[in-house]
């Protein structure tokens, strides 16, 4: 006779003595966060290098860092292991490059000296955002990019990508490509710019102007009204603030009309989240345009420091993004939104020109 063995159950009211034993949740190794987060500031720093090197140092190394990112993906593929860390980089530091950059916006200097120029700022935004925009619909282009690109031309490059991409849902491969893009073509018109100042018929405060309402970064303004002297600089600047100013309303436009249009899918979870970094920029904002340098007292290598720290937690922002991309799906994805953004760009500096 065969006796098979079996464990002894505990009868009915019975007391069970084993303890059950769960599994403890074991806390994720901290590499992948801190290991992801160095990765992309090291591809930040090689653009910074590359950046200095003929050539590239007309492109920023903002989009330095963004082609070594991209030609990683390409040949590297994505790196999985330290995904946490990349993601924290392009969703936490993005937002807190944008906060640390209301810095630079002198709300008074604008309020006081530029509200003439608001108004042109204000058309130019509309003008770049809707233009893009129709152009993509008639080409049938993707209209994420082309919309965060006729922002981006409009309002203050990267900057306003980075702004409104949370707002309208966009993809991080999708700004990644804006920014791009943006960053590139901004730097080919400043250098445009350069080579037609001694052409054109302009004052330098006209060419300030006209630099400072049509052309697409900070950055890009600087590098071509500099050779135009303080005036064409200080004024072009002072235009081109009263854009990034205007950030902000766009912004809450923005905002309001992605709630709207997304009332009947809110049901499935599709709600829009508030973009509370847009506080903290209007904060920022104020603090530096009546705080520093009024109540306390600032240095300008306080100030250089800081626009250091938002440059490199944006570019490492943007390395974050740019490892989304896929070269395969740029052609046919970016292909007419750049241009659908070349024709306004092109568009926007005649036109801008001429209301000078």
């Amino acid at each position: 006779m065969k006796i098979e063995s079996f464990k002894k159950r505990p009868s009915i009211g019975s007391v069970d003595a084993t303890p059950s034993i769960e599994p403890t949740k074991r806390q994720p190794p901290p590499f992948p966060w801190y290991g992801g987060i160095a990765f992309t500031f090291s591809i930040a720093l090689l653009g910074y290098f590359l950046a200095k090197v003929p050539g590239f140092d007309h492109v920023g190394q903002l989009a330095c860092a963004i082609i070594l990112a991209v030609i990683y993906r390409q040949f590297f593929h994505y790196p999985e292991l330290i995904r946490p860390g990349i993601t924290f980089s392009s969703k936490r530091l993005l937002r807190f490059a944008i906060i640390l950059y209301g810095l630079k916006l002198n709300i008074s200097m604008v309020l006081h000296d530029g509200l003439g120029l608001l108004m042109r700022d204000a058309g130019v935004i509309l003008f770049a955002i809707l233009l893009t925009v129709g152009l993509a619909k008639v080409m049938k282009a993707d209209l994420t990019i082309s919309l965060l690109l006729g922002v981006g031309t409009g309002v203050c490059g990267a900057a306003a990508i980075a702004a409104i991409a949370p707002i309208v849902k966009s993809k991080d491969e999708d700004t990644a490509i804006s920014v791009g893009i943006i960053a590139l073509v901004g730097t080919i018109f400043a250098i445009a710019y350069t080579i037609l100042r001694p052409i054109l018929p302009l004052t330098p405060v006209d060419y300030g102007i006209w630099s400072g309402i049509s052309l697409h970064e900070i950055a890009h303004v600087a590098l071509a009204t500099e050779p135009g002297g303080e005036d064409a600089l200080a004024v072009g600047l002072l235009a081109k603030l009263g854009r990034v100013f205007l950030l902000v309303p766009l912004c809450f436009i923005f905002l309001y009309w992605m709630k709207r249009k997304s009332h009947d899918s809110e049901t499935n979870g599709n709600k829009i989240e508030f973009p509370w970094f847009l506080i903290g920029f209007i904060l920022m904002s104020l603090f530096g345009s009546y705080v520093l340098g009024h109540s306390i007292p600032v240095s300008e290598q306080f100030l250089s420091g800081v626009a250091t720290v938002t440059t490199w937690c944006l570019t490492a922002a943007m390395v974050g993004l740019g490892l989304n991309i896929n070269l395969r799906e740029l052609r046919t994805k970016a292909l007419k939104p750049l241009t659908a953004m070349l024709i306004t760009s092109i568009v926007l500096s005649v036109l801008a020109y001429f209301i000078v």
